[in-house]
């Protein structure tokens, strides 16, 4: 099987692997990320001083993989 055809298969059976996420939990975890850094939570990797926008910094730590919120997903029927 091509490596196309598994990618497929897995979209198809709608399951994703952990460690990756939906566009929709990125999102999820992206902006519930972005509201605790504009209410004054402390961010968790090194930004320029002069970088103060929430989501750019949300974003910036989901690429370091250091956000501290995790997916729980049911079961596959």
């Amino acid at each position: 099987m091509e490596e196309s055809e598994v990618v497929a298969e897995r979209r198809d059976s709608g399951l994703v692997p952990p460690g990756e996420y939906t566009r929709f939990e990125k999102a999820r975890i992206l902006g519930a990320r972005a509201l605790q850094v504009s209410l004054g939570a402390p961010v968790l990797i090194e930004v320029p001083p002069d970088l103060i926008d929430p989501v750019t910094i949300a974003e910036m730590e989901f690429a370091a993989g250091v956000i501290p919120i995790t997916v729980r997903r049911g079961t596959a029927n």
